[in-house]
């Protein structure tokens, strides 16, 4: 018993999208490579959008960061055990304060600090939640997938189509 009481999403089944260097295509769906907002460097975490428009609308925030030719890709995508966090009362029942999902956290990180929105994942992960829905933050109403676990017994199965769409900016 966790103690902590969380309120899932009911299932998710769809295609998602995800921008990505094209020359690591073949790692599209083994996660991040770096510290995130809901991960640190050595998480493996899966950020996903649910609309090409949700991805460009995150990329904004990671310009300067990543590579200079992206593509997105399509990946295939069924999930339980999700967190909305768009829902107050899913929030409310994790015990989790919205400002601490979408506080910056880029320059705490660098600087070696413990980001708030770790602390969400964390908390999530202690109540047996597999990934959350994580409300844009550039374009309200768009929203982002983000898993924790994916690909392994009892978690979201994910798979990256065959195609590709037109380069990210």
């Amino acid at each position: 018993m966790t103690g902590i009481d969380l309120t899932f999403a009911p299932p998710l089944r769809g295609t998602f999208y995800r921008a990505i260097d094209p020359s690591f295509r073949e790692f599209a769906i083994a996660g991040s490579r770096a510290a995130g907002r809901y991960s640190r460097a050595n998480e493996p975490t899966l950020y996903l959008s649910s609309s090409v428009d949700g991805v460009e609308a995150a990329m904004i925030a990671h310009q300067d960061a990543r590579a200079a030719a992206r593509e997105i890709v399509e990946i295939d995508v069924e999930a339980s055990g999700i967190v909305d966090l768009r829902d107050v009362g899913a929030l409310e029942s994790a015990g989790i304060d919205l400002a601490d999902a979408t506080a910056p956290w880029q320059d705490i990180a660098a600087a070696g600090g413990t980001p708030t929105s770790w602390s969400v994942r964390d908390r999530l992960l202690a109540g047996g939640a597999n990934g959350l829905i994580d409300p844009s933050r550039k374009r309200p109403g768009l929203w982002h997938l983000v898993l924790f676990r994916w690909n392994e017994a009892d978690a979201p199965t994910v798979s990256l189509r065959g195609t590709h769409l037109a380069a990210a900016n």
